[in-house]
């Protein structure tokens, strides 16, 4: 990454000119939230989600998908919003799995060990002082560490550590890297911080294009570390922006910027949001990714308009107070969740139902296209739950 050229915003008022959500509007969508997840644990008990829906409808699971944390996160957030120890004891019940899975290294040797055990342990800990559940995530922190490599200095995401053909980064690795600022703060041990601050500066310089639009993955040399390039695996092309991509780079800026506060991220954070925002179409919720727009016949990803909400929502205590774009941020989030909350949540089964519908996991492999998926379902309820209240963040 050269020097990153930020757009303006291309209509501020655009968002300016709509309303904030209100309390009666949250505390409704919260409320139809918390039926469809009372729904979903008698369909479930204490199996999983699939990661997305098929026709609609989730499957049951074990714990054996990267996407099974985020369950067990709507459960804790259901639980904050309500105080009903049905939740907390389902979550609690999962705690036990996730430290088995961890114990037992069942698929867990990829980047995706914070989306796990964050929302799930991490949580469980943090709400209730559960000690298993903060052994089980310094223990997926310390397997995260494996996966970083010294030479380019990131985690790598996926394959044999090492291998040529899987040597990259990946920009979801920034909602992951969290997960070790925590195993520092919690034990005082360096390392953890040392790894994620290294991973979120190579991420910065390399996984951002010039004009602010997101790489999927960046590759390295695995004999150097040199940079080599950037691909996608979820994008449209090599040289388009992924929506959730680009949506992993507001929320992963802001949660970061949390940590380590260089003011010089602030104008790297604008430039990615001011791009994210300038391509969303008539209703806010964008397509899966961003060079489509309305008319193009393409799926929205509603899971990607979820996660730069709860990133903008983050980022906004850390505008300075004269900053322009900070009033426009504020009504273009709440506008952006108004969308969903009116658009995308429509009872449309009878069985295991999604939160939040209209999302894609893959669109090139034709899985979970214009379907909920587990992530969308809980960055959608954390959204809300930041809305209700000043929450204390599990990442």
């Amino acid at each position: 990454m050269s020097q990153i050229k930020m757009e303006p915003l291309a209509e501020p008022k655009r968002f300016i000119d709509q309303p904030v959500l209100t309390p009666g509007e949250i505390d409704a969508a919260i409320g139809t939230v918390v039926a469809k997840v009372e729904h979903n644990i008698v369909k479930l008990g204490e199996t999983f989600p699939t990661s997305a829906t098929h026709d609609g409808s989730y499957s049951t699971s074990k714990n054996v998908e990267w996407t099974t944390g985020f369950w067990t996160g709507i459960l804790w957030l259901c639980y904050e919003a309500t105080g009903d120890e049905r939740f907390r004891r389902l979550a609690e019940k999962h705690v036990v799995s996730f430290a088995d899975r961890i114990d037992q290294e069942i698929d867990v040797d990829h980047h995706d060990l914070g989306f796990l055990y964050t929302p799930s342990c991490v949580a469980a800990y943090k709400l209730t002082g559960n000690e298993l559940a903060r052994s089980a995530a310094l223990k997926a922190a310390d397997k995260l560490m494996t996966r970083y490599n010294p030479k380019g200095e990131f985690i790598q995401a996926w394959g044999p550590k090492g291998s040529a053909e899987n040597y990259r980064l990946i920009v979801d690795a920034m909602l992951n890297i969290p997960l070790l600022f925590w195993a520092s703060d919690e034990t005082g041990v360096a390392k953890y911080r040392e790894v994620a601050t290294k991973h979120y500066a190579t991420t910065l310089r390399y996984a951002i294009r010039d004009d602010a639009s997101a790489f999927h993955t960046f590759y390295f040399d695995p004999a150097t570390g040199a940079p080599v390039g950037g691909k996608t695996r979820q994008g449209y092309s090599d040289d388009s922006s992924w929506a959730r991509g680009q949506a992993w780079l507001i929320y992963g800026i802001a949660l970061n910027y949390t940590r380590l506060q260089d003011t010089a991220d602030i104008s790297t954070y604008e430039a990615v949001t001011n791009y994210f925002l300038n391509r969303l179409p008539q209703d806010l919720v964008s397509y899966w990714d961003l060079i489509f727009g309305d008319g193009s016949l393409q799926a929205k990803d509603s899971s990607a308009t979820a996660i730069a909400v709860c990133g903008m929502n983050q980022m906004q205590q850390f505008l300075p107070e004269g900053d322009p774009l900070r009033p426009a941020y504020e009504h273009a989030a709440s506008a952006m969740l108004r969308s969903l909350i009116d658009g995308y949540t429509a009872e449309t089964t009878s069985g295991i139902t999604a939160l939040l519908n209209h999302g894609v996991y893959s669109w090139h492999s034709g899985r979970g296209v214009d379907e909920g998926n587990l992530w969308g379902d809980y960055f959608y309820l954390e959204a809300l739950i930041r809305y209700k209240k000043h929450w204390q963040m599990y990442w």
